[in-house]
């Protein structure tokens, strides 16, 4: 087939038109006839070229394709038949539809390969191929994190090497078994640090200062004072260690610390200052006041709690299902409140006295709490009770569900990312091997700690890749035939 030195069915004069010229493509064991009047609507694709390499020899037809047999007229390719039957609708319809089942990055590449356009691919596709993106970029950001702890550049200055070593320790639990105490430590002096703040407010444990005020006991106040201290020490230790100084302030958990630790500076500094500045009443509203801020610590859960990362980034993806959820019921309450209003005003003790003072009593039956400050008396007024609490009950629970499954979606995606960069990782220790024998993961961290040949191991499992190979790891370009999977 390929030895053949010319082709007995080109005509060397040109006289065939590229609109009457019929080809036959043979993708992965699936043949397909196209002519020409239709590749021609798109002279940049591969197909299109098809038509014209004929009469430049071999060279330009295996430039195209991976043979061709010039008897059939047939060119074969080692691509994928699946994604390359969605890619010929662009020369009869003019978009590309991406099958259920078909990998997008996958996909993309099939489209690069036969030199189509992604803005041929249909809006809906492209949110799909968005999102795979995402997750590659995700994965490699998480591999390339790993990679950076476990190599040390032996250029660095010693002050370097320690601030990542402490950063190491304090950000990521996972690193060491060292790393994984403090967390739990951490863990439990917040869990301390809150349950002190609510005893300290039983009466039975308060004292009576010199004055008859009641305060916190004292050894509550130790205990708080030991947990405040923890707390400042462990965010100096990691503002100091930071790779990036500004991010670290401006980022919200960060905030919430210093939220956390700064009332307990602020009241102790009016409590032995504030006396000569201010009337002693003054402080001790303000002391109070800030005290009160101390409920800002429990949001340090959610550094330690991926549950609760999960719901705070569910809540913040569900603004418009939330937008929704407060809309039906404000123009519920204004419609019942001002209905039961109007519908009470007939009886002589009416508990209804103004639209306004109805709104409290609407919010409580929408959303089913029904204190019973204020119910109705009338027969109307009633049955307008009972409208209002189903009217509530359907409005509550219609956007519900898009914020489950926002939530849901979130938490399945991040297991799925960590067991993917887990899986890289594997993938890529085993390819540094070269066939030999391969090194643990424990092997691998003792000599990036000790700096003997962990450049080498670094630059190997940078360039190493697998099936699931994320270009962002690597500036290497690598094709995928339609024989490699996609995991």
């Amino acid at each position: 087939m390929a030895g053949d030195s010319s082709f007995p069915d080109v005509d060397n004069d040109g006289s065939e038109k590229n609109e009457e010229t019929v080809i036959v493509v043979n993708v992965g064991g699936v043949r397909q006839v196209f002519y020409g009047d239709n590749l021609n609507q798109y002279p940049e694709t591969r197909l299109a070229e098809l038509l014209n390499c004929l009469s430049g020899g071999y060279d330009s037809i295996f430039s195209l394709c991976d043979d061709y047999d010039p008897g059939k007229r047939e060119f074969y390719f080692d691509r994928d038949p699946d994604a390359f039957k969605c890619i010929v609708d662009v020369y009869y319809f003019g978009e590309i539809h991406m099958k259920k089942g078909i990998c997008p990055i996958c996909f993309k590449n099939e489209m690069e390969f036969w030199k189509v356009d992604l803005k041929f691919l249909d809006d809906c596709c492209k949110t799909h191929l968005s999102e795979k993106k995402e997750e590659l970029e995700e994965i490699a950001r998480r591999v390339q994190l790993i990679l950076d702890d476990l190599g040390v550049d032996a250029s660095e200055s010693r002050w370097k090497r320690c601030q990542k070593y402490i950063w190491k320790f304090l950000e990521k639990p996972e690193s060491s078994y060292p790393a994984r105490v403090i967390a739990v430590l951490s863990f439990l002096f917040i869990l301390i640090s809150s349950i002190v703040m609510c005893v300290g407010t039983i009466p039975d444990l308060q004292v009576v200062d010199a004055e008859g005020n009641r305060m916190e006991h004292p050894t509550l106040d130790n205990i708080e004072t030991a947990c405040i201290v923890w707390f400042t020490m462990e965010y100096v230790l990691r503002l100091i260690s930071s790779p990036n100084k500004l991010h670290f302030v401006l980022s919200f958990m960060n905030i919430v610390d210093v939220l956390a630790i700064l009332p307990f500076y602020v009241s102790l500094t009016l409590t032995h200052l504030g006396a000569k500045l201010m009337e002693l009443s003054n402080v001790q509203q303000a002391v109070q006041a800030l005290r009160i801020m101390r409920i800002a610590r429990i949001f340090k859960l959610a550094r330690h709690s991926s549950g609760l990362q999960t719901l705070t980034y569910a809540l913040k993806r569900s603004f418009k299902e939330l937008g929704l959820l407060l809309m039906y019921l404000a123009v519920g309450i204004f419609v019942f409140s001002a209905l039961g209003y109007t519908m009470e005003q007939s009886h002589p003790e009416t508990l209804f006295k103004s639209i306004p003072q109805s709104f409290w009593w609407a919010i409580i039956t929408m959303t089913t709490v029904g204190y019973g400050d204020i119910y109705p008396k009338t027969t109307l007024g009633k049955l307008n009770a009972a409208i209002s609490f189903l009217c509530g009950v359907i409005a509550i629970a219609l956007p519900i569900h898009p914020i489950i499954n926002n939530f849901v979606r979130y938490y399945n995606k991040q297991r799925v990312l960590e067991t993917a960069a887990k899986h890289e990782l594997e993938l890529m220790e085993l390819n540094s091997a070269d066939g030999k024998a391969t090194s643990s993961k424990n092997e691998l961290e003792d000599l990036a700690r000790e700096g003997k040949e962990a450049p080498f191991y670094s630059s190997r499992l940078k360039v190493s890749h697998s099936d699931t190979f994320i270009h962002l790891l690597s500036e290497e370009k690598h094709y995928r035939t339609r024989l490699q999977s996609c995991k």
